[in-house]
């Protein structure tokens, strides 16, 4: 732990309020990743906020932490405060709140007013039919139903995006944070990225664009790659599920200048931290990357994105 002040306890760490920012930030490590899920959650995970923020330290790693259940803001804004390398998102789902922009504001201040990297807004995840998933999962809390609380998806009835989610795209235009398009399909991720365009919002992230339940084609982020602060994930456990080969990241790569590898992690029974990095080795050579390509998936593109 970072120099500070000594805590009641007689341990050594960041003062409350002095503004802990988990070292150097984004930009000042091996490796960010964008998209790991940490408990409580919808379902049971591996670690915590504050246990990943850990793991991340640990291989000189910057990590975003998200739950489905809504916001881990805060949680996040209390890890760094003990000088760890973690920031936050929060997820539009209804059961958090929906797609309202007073949830997005609350989590913009509960981030903290001195975080060195953008919050995550991710539209809703939790939505109706659910897409088939090779995982085994168990649900965090016995009371909590799953298909009650799957909410409407992006869409109105007319085919345009719904008037909230309209108004989410103008409130991020003007906050320190990054719009995810969260679980959209093509025709949601397409219509979201003409309106960020028209909004000139400054950052948007494809969230596993081209997973089979986002539909996306390397085609299609070729037409996108002029549009300015579009970022596109590829996640790891796309890889690990079969769902895409390793040679699909070179294609990405090859189709749009800012790709992001992140994790998706942070289930049970997958890798944890360090063994997702020796996952990427693996994949990297098989795909024949470059170093500088491997620099730009996993440090500057991310780093980027999370820039304030």
């Amino acid at each position: 732990m970072p120099d500070g002040t000594r805590t009641a306890a007689g341990s050594t760490g960041t003062a409350p309020g002095t503004g802990g920012t988990g070292g150097a930030g984004p930009a000042g490590r091996r490796v960010v990743d964008v998209h790991y899920h940490a408990g409580p959650d919808l379902y049971r995970r591996r670690l915590t906020v504050a246990a990943a923020g850990r793991a991340y330290a640990g291989i000189d790693g910057w990590v975003v932490v998200k739950s489905h259940l809504g916001s881990t803001a805060a949680a996040a804004w209390e890890a760094r405060e003990e000088g760890l390398p973690v920031s936050g998102a929060v997820v539009l789902n209804d059961l958090a709140g929906g797609v309202r922009t007073r949830v997005v504001e609350q989590a913009v201040y509960a981030h903290g007013p001195d975080s060195p990297a953008r919050l995550l807004v991710h539209l809703p995840t939790h939505i109706g039919p659910a897409h088939p998933s090779p995982l085994r999962r168990a649900a965090f809390h016995p009371l909590l139903d799953l298909e009650r609380w799957r909410g409407p998806r992006v869409l109105d009835g007319t085919g345009r995006l719904a008037r909230p989610v309209r108004e989410v795209l103008r409130a991020a235009r003007d906050l320190p944070v990054v719009l995810a398009t969260g679980h959209c399909d093509r025709e949601e991720t397409l219509r979201v990225a003409d309106e960020a365009a028209r909004l000139e919002l400054p950052r948007l992230l494809l969230t596993h664009a081209t997973h089979p339940m986002s539909g996306l084609t390397p085609a299609d982020l070729t037409a996108l790659a002029d549009l300015p602060g579009l970022h596109v994930e590829l996640t790891a456990l796309m890889l690990l599920l079969g769902h895409r080969g390793p040679g699909h990241l070179a294609e990405l790569v090859r189709a749009h200048p800012r790709i992001v590898l992140s994790s998706d992690l942070g289930q049970p029974d997958q890798p944890g931290p360090a063994d997702w990095l020796a996952r990427n080795r693996e994949w990297f050579r098989s795909a024949g990357l470059t170093g500088a390509q491997i620099r730009a998936v996993t440090h500057r593109n991310p780093a980027a994105l999370l820039a304030p």
